[in-house]
């Protein structure tokens, strides 16, 4: 109607005899009842025929929109074929990377898949003998062949990924009407503290609009999974009592990524109270290992070194250290298996909310927190090569200057116990550097 209203109201305007106007009282789009003069009927016809010609040619000419436009991300259009980006044979591979071994195990959807975290609990899912599909965008954050080398370890172990965004409404839909999912393991998320400030909006897109996407096609699917996602320590923001637990207060975020994350947790609240979602946030505390993320002071650190260059170390206002908790990949991974384990269904069905369901949160942290110092130490000891060292003061770009994580509520009941002393797992760390990078062009480091 947006379109045709212009058109009628300008022949509503015209004369049904030359020199005379009568309106009609009846409706003013009462076409039926409008006459042409025969001079006039040629040049309107002609008008109408190049009208409707450009509004042809400008569909025909038009690029296909689609929900993941301008963010350079593949996503499922709304059409009878798939994209090329799936294959001929997508729904066929999708379920078979779902297909648990066993009637008792999980079909688990994992985004954020191709992640550093993701990868590591869709292989340790997969291994015990859930069914696994992922789900990443590839964005690029930091460099994608690092995320493509973990796609290939997935794939090599039956689990396929399906390159999308989960903003993509069609394409998440599609994917839950092909599988019926009893669990989702949301690990996407835009990473990093300081990139917030050059990049606002990719956290807003992510961590918000994103969890809402994922949540909204949860909520209607039937039946409707269990969901674990990865909420973290920086919501604690500036917060001085040590060690963080559950039951802090985590309204006074130091960062926009970690404003975004406490809001994940608001928003996941909101959803189990109306919709019956079964929801468990888990918040990390600094992880690191093997497959790592390249922007992590660790990762860096040890590429630095190696190269020869100067490696900044930063310090409080008052020259204090700054520590992390730092927590090994596989303690936290055993930590998110436990909690979906534990998970207890949603209670929803088509979106209506039938009874209370479960809605947690923990933190899974290695409880001792690191001087930063004390990491570059175990580093250079490890690498065999001398740090060239610069102290900062911490610069006003988010990051906070220790984090402690209480565990106690995770171990009482998840069984959640970290075993892996950062020494132990800066050597796996390290181990894995060298064997992935050695063997490239020096570029490449």
């Amino acid at each position: 109607m947006t379109q045709l209203k212009p058109i009628l109201t300008h022949l509503d305007a015209i004369p049904s005899t030359p020199g005379k106007f009568k309106p009609d009282k009846s409706s003013p789009y009462s076409l039926y009842r409008l006459r042409f003069h025969p001079t006039l009927f040629p040049r309107f016809t002609l008008w109408s025929f190049l009208f409707i010609c450009f509004i042809v040619l400008f569909f025909f000419f038009s690029p296909p929109t689609s929900p993941a436009a301008g963010n350079n991300r593949r996503s499922l259009k709304n059409t009878v074929s798939p994209p090329a980006a799936l294959g001929p044979n997508w729904e066929r591979r999708v379920r078979a990377s779902a297909r648990p071994r066993s009637k008792t195990g999980f079909t688990v959807l994992v985004t954020g898949a191709a992640g550093f975290v993701g990868s590591h609990v869709s292989l340790a899912l997969k291994r015990r003998g859930d069914g696994v599909l992922g789900l990443d965008n590839f964005n690029h954050y930091y460099d994608v062949g690092l995320k493509k080398a973990r796609m290939g370890l997935l794939e090599r172990s039956g689990i396929y990924i399906v390159d999308g965004d989960i903003n993509d409404a069609v394409l998440l839909k599609k994917l839950f009407d092909a599988v019926p999912f009893t669990h989702v393991m949301h690990m996407a998320a835009q990473a990093g503290v300081r990139y917030a400030m050059q990049n606002p909006g990719s956290y807003v897109h992510s961590n918000i609009a994103g969890f809402v996407s994922l949540l909204e096609a949860c909520k209607m699917a039937n039946p409707q999974p269990s969901i674990v996602w990865a909420s973290s320590s920086s919501v604690y923001g500036l917060n001085s009592k040590v060690p963080f637990s559950e039951k802090d207060r985590t309204d006074q975020p130091a960062s926009l990524y970690a404003a975004t994350k406490k809001a994940g947790e608001e928003i996941a609240h909101t959803y189990n109270h109306i919709h019956g979602l079964s929801i468990t946030g888990l918040r990390f505390f600094t992880v690191y290992g093997p497959w790592g993320r390249p922007d992590m002071a660790y990762f860096f650190f040890t590429k630095d070194i190696l190269r020869g260059k100067e490696i900044k170390i930063f310090e409080t206002s008052d020259h204090g250290s700054v520590a992390r908790d730092f927590t090994y990949i596989d303690d936290v991974v055993k930590g998110c298996l436990a909690a979906l384990d534990t998970a207890k269904k949603s209670t929803g069905s088509g979106g209506k909310k039938k009874g209370a369901a479960q809605l947690r949160i923990y933190n899974l942290g290695n409880t001792k927190p690191v001087p930063v110092g004390r990491l570059v130490s175990i580093l250079e000891k490890l690498l065999k090569v001398k740090a060239k060292k610069k102290v900062l003061q911490m610069p006003r770009n988010g990051d906070v200057p220790f984090t402690h994580a209480n565990i106690t509520l995770a171990q009482k009941e998840l069984g959640y116990k970290p075993t892996t002393d950062l020494e132990i797992g800066l050597k796996k760390f390290v181990k894995w550097y060298v064997n992935y990078y050695g063997s490239k062009k020096k570029s490449a480091w």
